[in-house]
């Protein structure tokens, strides 16, 4: 590894930026949608809200509410909003985290200290959760010493399959786990009955809705069919959401909410004996930046439904229209019956990693994926603007593809679809294990 030696000069302003603007140069084009993951784009105008919100509150620190009653203020009440949207009540209550992988660490955290305090014959907890779900779960479960049980999902629907998770459950089963939507698909998980289940054998239900807490919402006001996903159902104990997702905030905003404070108790840790005072936190961070507790609550306040209404209006439509064409081309398909503005494109015809690749050509970025083999859509306000000629590039990536042979699949497209053929899935974990590690080093 190359090695940078700390500066003994400072730089000028002028020249730091412009050297950053410059290292921007081979990024993806998110402000025009020519990508579809990582960011969510509802135009400039929201985009200047959020900024300024978060500038004016970049260095206060979230790790005392009683230094900075602002932001003290400002989570409870993103919480309390986020909770109202999510059909919970007056006992509903949550915190602000980092991200989605925050939100579903403390929620596992809270499960786990739970049922320690509720079942403590239970010495080896289990987490049972469908194949579809998000991996921050798995990560969660390998900090906090759980065992994750994964179940397939329907071979069809690729929903969570009701009657396979009802038999996963074991003695040890402590938290079950359904998402609305899975990132992968776009699929609503059947959150009723699994929550059914969860409450008859009283287990703790989690609702991952990460990426549709504030899309689904709108969708159903819209008036498209939405099945219920939140704490509207009994069982339901916890729900995470991002709000720098579908709420168009910077990174850094999620929320995680729990049907009342007995159960929220849980995610909070404390330390009494430090000399340098009590210190208690509902985080895995201590320290936080204010700038995405304000930019949460400033975005919010300044969209409100009718705003939130707009945007997604735009998005599924343009969800539905992109959807649509891509029915009609003979070579894909788009996996199951997505009910929201994520989903996957897939071909049982040609190589999905290569017409990625392909796509790259014409400007677009998307996100390959396997098991199965598909292309991840996510579709944000932006693309509302861009949609035909999105269809356009692909009906021509699909020729360009369909003459390709084998030996000419090169790059990211045969490193990813080797990784997704690899019969030994540990080979496949050592090897990306291995790769990130070389990844991140100064070259």
């Amino acid at each position: 590894m190359a090695k940078l030696e700390f500066p003994q000069k400072g730089i000028p302003r002028k020249e730091i930026l412009s050297t950053m603007q410059s290292m921007k140069k081979d990024d993806s084009d998110w402000k025009h949608g020519r990508m579809f993951s990582l960011i969510f784009n509802a135009g400039e105008d929201v985009a200047r809200v959020a900024e300024e919100a978060y500038a004016a509150f970049m260095v206060e620190n979230g790790l005392s509410p009683f230094a900075f009653p602002s932001l003290l203020k400002m989570e409870t009440e993103v919480a309390s909003m986020m909770a109202d949207l999510l059909g919970g009540d007056e006992n509903t209550v949550g915190n602000m985290t980092s991200g989605g992988s925050e939100s579903i660490m403390v929620a596992v955290k809270a499960a786990r200290d739970y049922a320690r305090a509720k079942t403590p014959q239970i010495t080896q907890p289990e987490l049972l959760m469908p194949l579809s779900a998000h991996p921050a779960f798995n990560k969660a479960a390998h900090y906090l010493g759980l065992k994750t049980v994964i179940v397939p999902t329907d071979k069809k629907t690729l929903m969570a399959n009701v009657g396979a998770m009802r038999n996963a459950i074991t003695q040890n089963t402590i938290m079950m786990v359904g998402s609305a939507p899975s990132y992968p698909h776009g699929i609503i998980d059947p959150i009723a009955d699994l929550a059914e289940i969860a409450r008859e054998k009283e287990i703790w239900m989690h609702v991952d809705a990460c990426v549709g807490g504030l899309d689904l919402p709108f969708i159903e006001k819209l008036g498209y069919p939405i099945p219920n996903f939140d704490f509207r159902i009994p069982g339901v104990c916890s729900m995470t959401a991002d709000i720098h997702k579908y709420g168009f905030t910077p990174k850094g905003a999620s929320v995680v909410l729990y049907r009342s404070s007995e159960l929220r108790q849980f995610q909070i840790f404390a330390y009494t004996d430090w000399p340098g005072g009590v210190y208690a936190t509902p985080n895995v961070s201590g320290s936080r930046p204010g700038g995405p507790i304000a930019s949460a609550w400033a975005t919010i306040k300044y969209l409100g439904t009718e705003g939130y209404m707009k945007l997604v209006k735009m998005s599924i439509e343009a969800t539905r229209r992109i959807i649509e064409e891509i029915r009609t081309i003979p070579e894909l398909y788009v996996l199951s019956e997505p009910l929201s503005t994520v989903f996957a494109i897939g071909s049982d015809v040609l190589n999905i990693f290569a017409l990625g690749e392909k796509m790259k050509e014409y400007h677009w970025y998307i996100d390959s994926q396997h098991l199965p083999p598909c292309l991840h859509m996510t579709i944000s306000p932006v693309h509302a603007g861009i949609t035909e000629q999105f269809i356009t590039d692909l009906r021509s990536a699909v020729k360009d593809v369909a003459k390709l042979r084998p030996e000419d699949i090169t790059g990211e497209a045969a490193l990813y679809g080797m990784i997704g053929s690899m019969p030994d899935r540990g080979m496949a974990k050592d090897f990306a294990v291995q790769f990130m590690n070389d990844l991140y080093r100064v070259h």
